[in-house]
């Protein structure tokens, strides 16, 4: 039987970023993945679905090349190029993980694991291509199983692999849609209806919520509605769809909205209606594993309530988001090893949307952080204000903080418009080094650049806005 200090069960940005620190602080590593090392994010969630937004970007530059002084006549694309060049950036980076791997001296053992109750920690018996079982002993047992799309047969939100597709079809789809049903206005609902509107494809968004990604702040989601459905973009909201069938020549949807129910049809749909935890055949049930909702109950250092087994990452609940994993890995491993890190804040974790426009935003929104009892100061601040936004032709855009109106603490900040998703991460180190409203005012911003409109919205807040 072999023996390791930690075994982690999948590859995804939780496991392998674990097992990566877990062999920098001395630990005999192993790793264990069923399918491609990387897991869903790599392989088939965040870097492909970005590949493809790209491409969506790029195209519609293209037609806007008049705007610029340009000229990109016929202006067309190859939708099996457009995949394969999703496909290639995600084989590209699934090989850099096997590399890191070898690097990093981290065994990698190929085939499914599921865990029995062991001496110190749960043993884990891989089950390979051949249906043999092999034995492995550790001192600790990292679940990072992660979580795959959630569906509802009740209504029919079911992928079919055909025309009703799920992420998976929906990146590699076998024919091109000439329209489209996406069910779900969370971001993977929006990130798909964004990349095929923007190539032409009539997108229609139903959600069952009274507005689109419903965990933003009301007015940022407000605004992103707007501009999405300026970009050619159905939004339907506070509908629910009562069935889903595939039809002889696409799909046919009966939703419901105010008691009254209507008929919507289009060639395919995409079924985006969230997630579910990864947590059965592994003998969580025979070990005892405490779970909530389907998630893996664990504290703030991701020990689970069994003896040497902790959970991170999907698996172990929201928010469902690749940096999570990967920063719970780090903090789960540096705790196994006595290194006492600090415990994970929720609340300062981004959260992105890769549309056009872009959506980011971390902390408390304004109607959250009311409800918490904080009196607040809220400062907003238009890209239509910014110069950098009008060169780049992106001036249509918000910015938005919310502080505490005593302490001067930043409780929020909420983002739509071009490049919001790399701007976020300066009000992150913010609130992470408990910045004030103060040191933000103080800060010299470069200009041109689009972050001016940060420290103008900080201004805003405190009446000492400057450029509106």
């Amino acid at each position: 039987m072999s023996q390791f200090d930690l075994v982690v069960i999948g590859s995804g940005p939780g496991g392998y970023v674990a097992a990566i620190r877990a062999s920098q602080l001395g630990m005999k590593t192993a790793i264990v993945e069923r399918a491609e090392l990387g897991g869903i994010c790599l392989n088939w969630g965040c870097i492909p679905t970005k590949a493809l937004l790209r491409t969506a970007e790029v195209y519609r530059n293209m037609q806007h090349a008049k705007d610029f002084g340009l000229a990109a006549d016929n202006v067309r694309f190859d939708a099996t190029a457009v995949v394969d060049r999703s496909r290639k950036v995600a084989g590209r980076l699934s090989g850099g993980i096997a590399f890191l791997m070898k690097k990093h001296k981290v065994t990698v053992i190929a085939g499914t694991a599921r865990l029995e109750k062991g001496a110190v920690a749960p043993k884990v018996i891989v089950t390979d291509k051949d249906a043999k079982d092999t034995s492995y002993e550790a001192k600790h047992v990292i679940l990072a199983t992660g979580a795959r799309a959630r569906a509802i047969p009740q209504a029919g939100l079911v992928p079919d692999g055909k025309r009703i597709w799920g992420y998976r079809e929906a990146m590699t789809p076998r024919e091109w849609p000439l329209s489209l049903l996406v069910f779900g206005a969370g971001a993977i609902g929006i990130e798909f209806a964004s990349f095929y509107a923007a190539l032409g494809v009539k997108a229609t968004v139903v959600e069952m919520l009274d507005r689109i990604l419903p965990v933003e702040d009301e007015e940022i989601s407000a605004f992103a509605k707007k501009r999405f459905e300026k970009e050619g973009m159905v939004i339907r909201t506070a509908m629910k769809a009562k069935s889903l069938k595939a039809t002889a020549s696409g799909v046919e949807a009966v939703v419901e909205s105010g008691g009254k129910s209507e008929t919507l049809t289009a060639s395919h749909a995409i079924v985006a209606v969230g997630i579910q935890a990864n947590t059965e055949d592994i003998g969580l049930e025979a070990l005892g594993v405490k779970l909530d909702k389907g998630h893996v109950v664990i504290d703030e250092f991701a020990r689970t309530n069994v003896k040497g087994l902790y959970a991170i990452g999907d698996v172990a609940g929201a928010p469902w988001l690749a940096h999570k994993a990967s920063h719970e890995g780090v903090i789960c491993v540096e705790a196994i090893a006595g290194k006492h890190p600090h415990a994970m804040i929720k609340e300062r974790i981004p959260g992105c949307t890769y549309a056009h426009p872009q959506v980011a935003s971390v902390g408390l929104t304004e109607a959250n952080a009311k409800a918490a009892g904080r009196e607040v100061r809220v400062g907003r601040f238009p890209f239509v204000g910014n110069g950098k936004a009008i060169a780049l032709g992106e001036d249509q855009g918000l910015v938005k903080t919310v502080f505490d109106a005593k302490t001067g603490e930043l409780l929020g900040a909420h983002m739509v418009g071009a490049e919001v998703t790399e701007l976020i991460q300066g009000y992150v180190i913010a609130m992470q080094a408990e910045a004030t409203e103060e040191t933000l005012a103080s800060t010299i911003f470069p200009h041109p650049t689009l972050s001016e409109m940060m420290h103008e919205s900080v201004l805003d807040a405190y009446g000492r806005v400057l450029h509106v």
